[in-house]
């Protein structure tokens, strides 16, 4: 009965869904005007999407969305243009939900949309929106991004029906998982169009579209839209719509955005820094730079300064997961500071950020409105703050201007500056990471500055680096070698020029004269003349492996030590020379490898080698031979002479033998005095010798008892 149940409340549920369906449909032959739609219920949408979205708190659609939706519902390409902050995210999302509700997508059915985003925080934050829209909807969705687990998005990869990814990642999928079937993509969507489609990701791109079938829809969202007819063929687009003005770049930019800028020299932005943020340490900034080493060594510091303030970095080197937390965590604040690069400058929606400060300028006006962009969103107010130089002023201030951008300047009192050189100092100086950072930082910046395409505005050569270093906390300028390099260049192509013009032939009645060298100031080119790069002198150590690549680079032959003999004969070495006759065919030989040849003469040298080393073991054995023959006569002669010393024991000490020896005391002494005038008579040494020839050491000791027991 259960399951009867079961069948009957499918069937019943199977014929609801058909009826809206159907009911929707009818409804799109005959799309109500913009101007009527005032909330989502309005449109013609499903029921659980209307759900979804007033759960998130989604009620009034704003003018993209109104435009969008009702054209990309009915089956159109769109490309759309608006102002950052104005809900582009919902405007392509609930066209792809709607599309699937109304051709009964499952989860076995495949991938029927990709969403892909230029950035992994902005693929996040478009996969958490669709969570909560599409919350009551069956079919499944997947976050496919970088520094992800590859292989859990292998297997899972056929059972999703929405992807939102960027653009490596999905390439990647498509050449290495089998999983994947481009064929059953009926919709395609890229936010932030135009970076997608700029030089950075083209290659990938086309690579990605050559998967895709052709007749499918197209959906191209972005602040600053593309208006290349190269782009739509790329992206085989059918009579797009476009929505929004594409023409005027001041409607991109919110109204309620309060635009500034100043001019500071490159040494005084730290010190601007930190006394912005010490003056605003109760509101949201984010700080833009241009470089990850930049933002990693910014960060730091600033963290061992402590502003006062919670600080937070994100940039593309990190983990993702650290950098979906570091995300998180600067939404959920309200008093933060964020040093970020430009992954976050795109699309991501910041609630309620205060203050976006370019420490940095952007490498064009396009680049400075999505970097603006994340404050003053949803009819918020904001403001922004563009830090320039000098040098940067004139050319960028112009290029805001042809894209009408109105940016005021405004000037720092210089009351309110004070700078922590000294503490900066003070924690490179303890902390040798630190100054490692800081120095891959200065490095970073000044190749990202010569790196950019407009010339006009970014010169790498006007660049004070000294006083920059310094700023940073540096005692020595870090080494620009790529710098070093082009300017060595440089003056040696001016050299070579200035003295082909030095030479004049003059004739006068003076030899000596003949020839004349005038030295004449020669204009040597704008690039030349703005150069104040002043890099260290350093008396470089030369190594022997350095001297070596010098030598083979200038192909020098190295000095060679000859031996001659008495006879003024060269002394050949035969361990350096081939010895085979093999080899002198292998090396007349005329090109290429002949592997059998070289077989042979690695035998036949193999050969004489193993040849060589038994002659080397003999000789080795010899001298061992030798050396134990020598050590074991040193041992004899040495334990013949210890012989000789035991037998030779001297006896003097004994009486003789041949007196006799009485009790009375007289007797003792005539004994005694004979003795004495005995020996007085005869020398010592014979008698010494009489005695030592006639008794050996046993009898002498049996003497000595016997007249010991007489005694006593």
């Amino acid at each position: 009965m259960k399951v009867k149940g079961k069948k009957q409340f499918g069937t019943t549920m199977g014929a609801q869904t058909d009826r809206e369906i159907q009911e929707l449909k009818q409804k799109y032959e005959s799309l109500p005007l913009e101007d009527e739609i005032k909330k989502f219920v309005d449109m013609p949408l499903t029921q659980k999407t209307l759900k979804g979205l007033l759960d998130s708190k989604y009620v009034a659609p704003t003018e993209i969305q109104r435009k969008s939706i009702l054209t990309a519902l009915i089956g159109k390409d769109v490309m759309g243009t608006a102002i950052t902050g104005s809900g582009k995210t919902l405007a392509f999302l609930i066209p792809v939900i709607e599309h699937l509700y109304m051709n009964k997508w499952s989860r076995t059915d495949g991938v029927c949309a990709i969403v892909i985003s230029p950035t992994r925080e902005l693929a996040y934050q478009i996969f958490e929106t669709l969570k909560r829209i599409g919350r009551y909807h069956d079919f499944s969705a997947g976050l496919i991004i970088g520094g992800k687990n590859l292989k859990f998005e292998r297997r899972r990869m056929d059972q999703c029906n929405i992807l939102i990814c960027t653009p490596g990642r999905l390439l990647q999928h498509m050449d290495e998982n089998p999983l994947f079937n481009a064929s059953t993509i009926e919709m395609l969507v890229l936010d932030e169009a135009d970076r997608c489609l700029d030089m950075g990701f083209e290659e990938t791109l086309n690579a990605i579209v050559e998967h895709f079938p052709i007749d499918r829809q197209t959906l191209l969202f972005s602040a600053t839209q593309t208006n290349s007819v190269k782009d739509i063929a790329r992206l085989n687009l059918r009579d797009p719509i476009f929505i929004g003005e594409k023409t005027k770049s001041e409607d991109v930019i919110p109204e309620l955005l309060q635009q500034n800028y100043v001019v500071m020299e490159l040494e005084d932005k730290i010190t601007m820094l930190w006394s912005f943020i010490k003056n605003h340490l109760k509101q949201k900034i984010i700080v833009f730079f241009t470089s990850c080493k930049q933002v990693k060594y910014v960060f730091e510091i600033f963290c061992k300064l402590r502003p006062g303030t919670s600080l937070l970095a994100l940039y593309g080197t990190l983990h993702q997961d650290r950098r979906i937390a570091i995300y998180n965590d600067f939404t959920r604040k309200s008093n933060v500071v964020l040093f970020a690069t430009d992954i976050a400058s795109r699309g991501l929606d910041f609630p309620t950020v205060n203050w976006v400060v370019q420490m940095d300028c952007p490498e064009d006006a396009v680049q400075y409105i999505h970097r603006a962009g994340r404050t003053a969103r949803n009819k918020a107010r904001g403001e922004s703050l563009l830090v320039l130089t000098p040098t940067e002023e004139q050319g960028m201030i112009k290029e805001l201007e042809d894209k009408n951008i109105h940016i005021k300047k405004i000037h720092i009192d210089p009351k309110k500056l004070f700078s922590p050189r000294l503490k900066i100092e003070a924690a490179l100086a303890q902390n040798t990471e630190l100054k490692a950072s800081a120095q891959r930082a200065f490095v970073s910046y000044v190749k990202s500055i010569f790196l950019m395409k407009n010339k006009d505005i970014f010169n790498a050569f006007k660049l004070n680096l000294e006083n920059y270093a310094k700023s940073l906390g540096l005692v020595v300028t870090p080494r620009v070698r790529f710098l070093e390099r082009l300017l060595k260049k440089k003056g040696s192509e001016t050299k070579m020029v200035t003295e082909s013009n030095d030479f004049e032939h003059e004739d006068s009645d003076n030899d000596e004269d003949f020839l004349k060298v005038k030295r004449v100031d020669h204009d040597l080119g704008n690039n030349v003349e703005e150069v104040t790069l002043e890099l260290p002198k350093k008396n470089k150590v030369l190594t022997k492996a350095a001297a070596a690549k010098i030598a083979i680079r200038k192909k020098l032959t190295p000095n060679e030590k000859v031996n001659f003999d008495e006879d003024g004969n060269v002394i050949v070495d035969k361990r350096k020379e081939i010895q085979s006759e093999v080899p002198e065919e292998y090396e007349n030989k005329d090109g290429g490898i002949n592997i059998e040849i070289a077989k042979k003469v690695l035998s036949q040298e193999d050969k004489y080698d193993k040849e060589r080393f038994r002659q080397l073991v003999k000789q080795r054995h010899k001298l061992q031979k030798d050396k134990l023959k020598e050590l074991a006569e040193a041992n004899l002669q040495s334990n013949t002479a210890d012989s000789e010393s035991d037998d030779d024991v001297d006896l003097s000490w004994l009486p003789d033998p041949d007196l006799i020896y009485n009790a009375d005391r007289k007797t003792e002494e005539n004994v005694t005095s004979e003795m004495n005038s005995s020996d007085d008579m005869e020398e010592p040494t014979s008698k010494k010798a009489k005695l030592t020839s006639k008794l050996t050491l046993n009898d002498a000791e049996s003497i000595a008892a016997q007249l010991l027991a007489n005694k006593v």
